[in-house]
C-alpha cells in the first residue's frame, strides 16, 4: 500500500513519518525539550484543509521562534558541529546529530523561501534519484548541485553515490530547491541512470565517439564518405548532410578497436543539432578548408568545445590538395583563435588532409586513437542501459525508428526501453551499416525498431522491466501534462491581466474624452493612436513543418522561426516527421497558414486538398531554398514605403499671362525641359531655392499651342499647375514617380 504524505506550502508544514497513534502519545505526553523534529511536528497538527495562506505564514513564524528559542538556550556550539560526531556508529545517526543538521538549514534560511511547485518525492532513495526528482531534466550537474546544497547544511557523511536519504531529509533538500516535496513512492517512480562506477580502471574500453564539424562547403561530407567508403556526399542535396547518422571505422593495427563516428550537418542552421553531437562527444574534428580558413561555423564549433572540459579537440586542415591551398596560413588563423595548435607548442593535434584523394586520413584515425587512448574512455558493457537518440524518423515498414548512441550497459531484442514520453520492447536492432546485430555495446551506435512513438532526438535512452518502464511512462506522462496545465493556467491568467488592463485604459481615456480636457486635441491625439498602433501591429506567418527526422524538424523549424523583425515574423504551430498529412492541411487552414516541408513529399491526394483548401505547401530537400520562400512571404507581411523618383526636370524662363473667358486670366510658365522626360500623368511639384513650394498635377501641358502628353530634354513647352498660380521664373518643376518599397527584415 503506498503512503501519501503531502508536504504543505509552509516549509516547516512536514508531516512525521509515525503513525497518528503515535503521534498521539507523543503530544499527550510532550518531553520537557522539545527537538527541532518535534516542534515541526507540532505544526503539522492543524488539516490543510482549515490553513489559509495567512495562517501557514504565521504558523510558520511561530514555529520558527520556537525553534530559535530553543536552540539559543543550548550550548554555543558552531551550528553542525556535532554533524562530525565520530561516536556515533556507520549508518545510525543521534538525534542530536539530526538537529544539527535541520539547525543548518534554518540557518540558511531554506526553511522560510518561497516554494514554487510540488515534486513527488520516494520515502527513501538515493541521492542521484532525489536530485533527479528535483529537476525537470536529468543532468549531472543537477547532482553536483544537490551534493553542494548538503554538505552547505552540514550533510557531508551522506553524499556518497550510494547513501541512503530518508523521506524527511529529501523533504528538507526539496525545500532548499524551492520545491513542495509529497512522499509517494509511486508518484515518484522513474528510471534513472545508473551510478557512475567510481573506479572505472576494472572496467572495458569503450569506441570513442568522433563528430566532425566545421563550416558549410569545408569538405566534411566528403571526408566522411572516404572514411567509410560509400559515395554518399553525391546522394546529399545541395552538398549538405541533411540529418545526423553514425558509422564505425576501424583502426588499423589494432585488434578489436574502432571509431564511431557522428555525421552531423554543417549548415549554421543545424547549430542545435552540433551541440546535441557534441553533448555525447568524446572528440571533435574541425574541419577547416586550407583555402577558405576560419568562417562563422569555424567559431561557432570552437565555442561548443570550449564548453565542454570532457571533449578533446583536433583540427583537420582539408582540401591541401586544392590550388591555392595555404594550410600554415590556416594554422596561425587558428593561433589567433586562440587554439593552441602542436606547432606552435601547444597541445591540440593538427592534421593535413585530403577528403577528395585520401592523403592525411590514415595520420588523421591514428591521432584520434591516441588522443583516445589517452582520455581512458571505459564503460560498464553489462547492466543498465544509458544512451541518447542521435536522430528518430518514420520508417516504411518498421513504424518509428531512433538512432541510439550507447553510452553504458547493452542491447539485445526484447529489452524494454524508455525515452522522454514513449517506450519500446526492442524488435530490431540494425548497424549503420544496415546488417541486424544482437547485442550493441558502449559507444557504438544502432538503429532501433520498436518504439510506439517517435522519440525526440537527442533524449536519454534507459531500460528496464516492461512493467517498471510502463510504471515510469505513466508518471511521465502525468508530469507532462499536469506542467502543460500550469503553463495554460498562466497563459489564460495573462491573457486575462492584458484584457483587463486594456478595458481600463479604453475607459480612463473615455472619460478623459467626455470631460473634455483637451477638446479636439483628444479626439485627434486618440484617432493618431489608434491609426499607429494598427500600422505596427505584429503579423505572423503561421507555419507548420515537416521532415524525414525529428533532428531536421528542429532545426529546420529553428532556423525559420528566426526569420522576421518587430513588425512581422515566423510562427511555428506545429512540428511533425513524416509526410503531409490531411490533419496537417487542416491544422494550417485553422491557423490561417502554411506548410512547410523538408526533404518529404506531400501525396497528390493531399496536394489537391492543400489547393482546395486554400493551404500552400512549400517543399524541398534543401534548406536554403525553404529559408529563402519563407523570408519572400514573411516580407510581404511588412508594411512597404513609398519612394518618390524624379523622372523629369523643366526649368521656368518666363511668365506669361493667357486670357481666359470672363475676364478671367491663366499664369502659364514657358518652360525648358532640362533633364529625363516630362509626362502629363506624372506627379508634379515645384522647387524654389531647394525648397518644395507645391505639389499637385499639371493643368495645361502645350507645345505651340498644342496639347502634349511628354517632352523630351531640351524641348520648350509651356506647363500651368492645377490650383497653383505663383509660378516664378527660376522656379524648377519636377515631375516624379511614387513608388511603393517593399519592407526589409
Amino acid at each position: 500500500m503506498v503512503t501519501t504524505r503531502p508536504i504543505y506550502s509552509c516549509p516547516l508544514y512536514l508531516h512525521s513519518t509515525s503513525s497518528p497513534k503515535h503521534r498521539q502519545q507523543e503530544h499527550a505526553a510532550p518531553t520537557e525539550r522539545l527537538n527541532t523534529k518535534q516542534v515541526i511536528r507540532e505544526a503539522t497538527k492543524v488539516p490543510r484543509a482549515k490553513e489559509t495562506g495567512d495562517n501557514l505564514e504565521a504558523k510558520a513564524e511561530e514555529v520558527q521562534e520556537e525553534i530559535t528559542m530553543r536552540e539559543d538556550e543550548d550550548d554555543d556550539q558552531p551550528v553542525g558541529a556535532d554533524v562530525e560526531d565520530t561516536d556515533r556508529g556507520p549508518g545510525i545517526e543521534t538525534e542530536k546529530n539530526a538537529r544539527g543538521r535541520k539547525m543548518a538549514f534554518k540557518e540558511r534560511g531554506s526553511l522560510v523561501s518561497h516554494v514554487h511547485e510540488d515534486r513527488d518525492l520516494p520515502s527513501n532513495s538515493r541521492r542521484r534519484k532525489v536530485a533527479a526528482s528535483l529537476r525537470r531534466v536529468h543532468t549531472d550537474s543537477h547532482i553536483t548541485t544537490l551534493q553542494r546544497v548538503m554538505v552547505q547544511a552540514g550533510m557531508n557523511d551522506d553524499t556518497a553515490h550510494d547513501h541512503i536519504l530518508s523521506s524527511e531529509y529529501s523533504s528538507l533538500l526539496a525545500l532548499e530547491f524551492n520545491r513542495n516535496p509529497i512522499v509517494d513512492d509511486e508518484a515518484a517512480f522513474d528510471i534513472h541512470p545508473p551510478p557512475v562506477t567510481q573506479d572505472k580502471s576494472k572496467l572495458a574500453l569503450r569506441p570513442p565517439v568522433v563528430t566532425i564539424m566545421g563550416h558549410v562547403d569545408h569538405g566534411k561530407t566528403t571526408l566522411l564518405d572516404t572514411l567509410r567508403s560509400a559515395s554518399v556526399a553525391k546522394g546529399e542535396a545541395g552538398g549538405i548532410t541533411q540529418h545526423i547518422g553514425a558509422f564505425s571505422v576501424p583502426v588499423k593495427g589494432e585488434v578489436d578497436r574502432s571509431i564511431t563516428f557522428l555525421d552531423t550537418p554543417g549548415h549554421a542552421a543545424f547549430t542545435a543539432m552540433r551541440a546535441r553531437g557534441a553533448g555525447v562527444t568524446d572528440v571533435v574534428v574541425l574541419v577547416v578548408a586550407a583555402d577558405d580558413g576560419i568562417m562563422p561555423q569555424t567559431r561557432e564549433v570552437l565555442d561548443l568545445v570550449r564548453k565542454d572540459d570532457n571533449v578533446k579537440l583536433i583540427v583537420a586542415i582539408n582540401k591541401i590538395d586544392k590550388l591555392g591551398a595555404d594550410p600554415e596560413k590556416v594554422e596561425r588563423a587558428l593561433l589567433a583563435e586562440d587554439v593552441q595548435l602542436e606547432s606552435f607548442d601547444g597541445d591540440i593535434p593538427c592534421v593535413h588532409v585530403s577528403g577528395l584523394t585520401g592523403k592525411g586520413l590514415d595520420q588523421l584515425v591514428e591521432t584520434i586513437s591516441l588522443v583516445a587512448e589517452m582520455q581512458d574512455l571505459r564503460a560498464e558493457k553489462e547492466g543498465p542501459v544509458q544512451g541518447y537518440v542521435l536522430e528518430s524518423r518514420m520508417q516504411k515498414g518498421l513504424g518509428p525508428v531512433a538512432t541510439v548512441l550507447l553510452l553504458r550497459g547493452s542491447m539485445s531484442p526484447g529489452n524494454h526501453l524508455i525515452c522522454g514520453n514513449t517506450w519500446a520492447k526492442i524488435r530490431r536492432l540494425t548497424s549503420p551499416a544496415g546488417s541486424t546485430v544482437k547485442t550493441v555495446y558502449p559507444g557504438e551506435a544502432v538503429v532501433v525498431s520498436g518504439w510506439k512513438e517517435v522519440p525526440g532526438a537527442g533524449d536519454e535512452v534507459l531500460n528496464g522491466t516492461e512493467s517498471a518502464v510502463k510504471k515510469a511512462l505513466a508518471n511521465r506522462i502525468r508530469k507532462t501534462e499536469t506542467e502543460a496545465t500550469l503553463q495554460d493556467v498562466d497563459a489564460i491568467n495573462n491573457s486575462r491581466r492584458e484584457e483587463r488592463g486594456r478595458r481600463e485604459e479604453e475607459v480612463a481615456q473615455a472619460k478623459l474624452a467626455r470631460r473634455g480636457q483637451r477638446g479636439g486635441r483628444v479626439q485627434a491625439g486618440t484617432a493618431g493612436v489608434k491609426e499607429e498602433e494598427e500600422k505596427d501591429v505584429l503579423k505572423e506567418l503561421r507555419v507548420v513543418v515537416k521532415g524525414d527526422v525529428s533532428g531536421s524538424v528542429e532545426a529546420v523549424a529553428g532556423a525559420i522561426q528566426g526569420i522576421g523583425n518587430h513588425l512581422a515574423h515566423v510562427k511555428i504551430v506545429a512540428t511533425g516527421v513524416g509526410e503531409v498529412t490531411e490533419s496537417d492541411v487542416m491544422r494550417a487552414k485553422a491557423a490561417e497558414g502554411m506548410i512547410v516541408a523538408f526533404s518529404v513529399k506531400a501525396p497528390n491526394a493531399i496536394e489537391s486538398m492543400a489547393v482546395g483548401q486554400g493551404v500552400s505547401i512549400l517543399s524541398s530537400s534543401i534548406i536554403y531554398h525553404l529559408m529563402d520562400e519563407v523570408k519572400e512571404r514573411v516580407i510581404k507581411l511588412l508594411p512597404g514605403t513609398f519612394e518618390r523618383r524624379v523622372r523629369g526636370e523643366a526649368t521656368v524662363l518666363e511668365i506669361f499671362d493667357i486670357h481666359l473667358k470672363a475676364q478671367k486670366i491663366m499664369k502659364v510658365a514657358g518652360c525648358r525641359v532640362s533633364n529625363g522626360v516630362i509626362e502629363k500623368s506624372k506627379h508634379a511639384r515645384v522647387v524654389r531655392n531647394g525648397e518644395r513650394v507645391f505639389e499637385g498635377r499639371l493643368d495645361t501641358f502645350r507645345h505651340l499651342k498644342k496639347d502634349i502628353t511628354e517632352a523630351g530634354k531640351g524641348m520648350e513647352c509651356g506647363m500651368s499647375l492645377e490650383n497653383f498660380s505663383d509660378l516664378q521664373v527660376g522656379d524648377m518643376i519636377q515631375m516624379y514617380d511614387e513608388v511603393e518599397i517593399p519592407g526589409r527584415l
